[in-house]
């Protein structure tokens, strides 16, 4: 185990609208603001997304298990942003995706689109370095400390 004591900074409120690309335009904030540590909660309805259900196996790397999601669901989730060794943002983002009172939770990864509404609310965390490059031996993206 490994941590760091930072700050919070600036706090973002950003409105997602029907048929926007959530995570697309997250990533734009993301890099507009320069966001390179934080913690992010969202909330409202996707009508799509491609998502990661669990491994087949408990192994590292594991192989991921997708799902493709392709009718409205109601969302709840939290993240973060760091950004890896290519100075790009990295999103790690959870759901739970709820269905006429049948709930997934999930690792959502791509094509998002949003069903009516998605509301996030960002807060930049500072005063520390931390960065998520590639974890070969994980075969994911590691949250890393700086000094």
């Amino acid at each position: 185990m490994e941590y760091r004591s930072g700050t919070m900074n600036r706090v973002f409120i950003v409105r997602f609208d029907h048929g926007d690309d959530f995570l697309g335009g997250l990533q734009q904030v993301v890099k507009k603001e320069k966001i390179r540590n934080g913690w992010f909660h969202c909330i409202g309805a996707l009508a799509e997304a491609e998502v990661v259900v669990g491994p087949k196996e408990p192994v590292m790397p594991p192989e991921p298990i997708w799902a493709k999601v392709d009718s409205p669901r109601e969302l709840l989730g939290t993240g973060s942003i760091y950004w890896d060794e290519d100075d790009e943002p990295k999103i790690h983002l959870h759901t739970s995706l709820g269905d006429h009172g049948q709930s997934m939770t999930v690792c959502t990864r791509k094509g998002t689109k949003v069903y009516l509404l998605v509301e996030l609310y960002i807060v930049e965390i500072t005063g520390f370095n931390a960065s998520r490059p590639w974890y070969a031996e994980g075969g994911f993206h590691r949250l890393t400390f700086g000094n």
